[in-house]
């Protein structure tokens, strides 16, 4: 059975675990006994620019909340098996061309920063006892929204183009894939740590603008200087869509799990088919 963990004023279901993140208390019998726990939690970092305020709330959903979850599990008498937790390859920072696996440094900036501490929170239950995995996500490529959504409306106004100069690499990863690695950390015992969340097959804005007119036939001659991109977003440009990130899934490649999508114009054509 599958339970949700609910916030307070929200519709639960038989089984669901109720939880109040601003008081830091959750319904730890009903948490008893459960055998893992996935935590995807955090307001969207492309959602509004990253004022003082939209920063703290993009902190809170992601390491408060983190902390007081963790903290529930540690005070479990049966503790769950698993605990898989969310984090971003924005971990990794502004790194050029470098090829970055889960051994890479952590980089610099707001991003990065938050994903630091982030997986710090997560990493508190292996220290109680709890095999932890964290997922560090590629763009997420979806059929029912999300990053791709935004992506594929300039080019559909006949306004698509390139981000900048187009070279920053761009690491992404279909959501078929996403939630086959979800169950994949929950079964697979020698999966802990950090786990890069990328196709292994990541492409250069330039690259992936020119795909993904293709799929859309439309064409991509409009791109998008970093000085409009930083005018319109402020420190978001910088930090989400001129920041190159060549991740590389070298646990998941350990471990031999099977891409399902692995070409980036294949894996938008069946995402997108029917919807261009």
């Amino acid at each position: 059975m599958v339970a949700q963990l609910v916030r307070p004023g929200a519709t639960a279901r038989a089984g669901d675990v109720r939880r109040d993140p601003a008081s830091g208390t959750a319904d730890l019998a009903a948490m008893e006994g459960v055998d893992a726990v996935i935590c995807l939690s955090g307001a969207s970092v492309g959602e509004g620019r990253w004022t003082a305020e939209r920063k703290k709330v993009l902190r809170s959903s992601r390491v408060d909340l983190t902390r007081v979850l963790v903290d529930s599990l540690g005070r479990l008498k049966q503790k769950p098996r698993v605990f898989v937790a969310a984090s971003a390859v924005g971990y990794y920072g502004n790194r050029g061309d470098e090829i970055l696996t889960e051994s890479s440094a952590a980089g610099n900036g707001f991003i990065a920063q938050l994903a630091r501490d982030w997986e710090t929170e997560s990493m508190r239950a292996e220290a109680a006892g709890i095999r932890t995995v964290i997922l560090r996500f590629a763009v997420i490529l979806s059929p029912k929204g999300g990053a791709l959504a935004r992506m594929v409306l300039p080019f559909k106004l006949g306004a698509g183009g390139r981000l900048g100069s187009g070279k920053q690499w761009m690491s992404w990863v279909a959501l078929d894939d996403v939630v086959e690695i979800i169950r994949t950390a929950i079964a697979d015992e020698r999966m802990r740590g950090p786990v890069n969340v990328a196709a292994p097959g990541p492409v250069q804005n330039a690259e992936f603008t020119r795909v993904l007119a293709k799929v859309l036939h439309r064409p991509a001659i409009f791109p998008a200087p970093p000085f409009a991109l930083r005018i319109a977003l402020g420190e978001m440009a910088d930090g989400l869509l001129l920041a190159s990130q060549r991740v590389i899934p070298e646990k998941l490649r350990a471990a031999g799990y099977k891409f399902r999508f692995e070409n980036l114009e294949g894996a938008l054509r069946a995402i997108l088919g029917g919807k261009t």
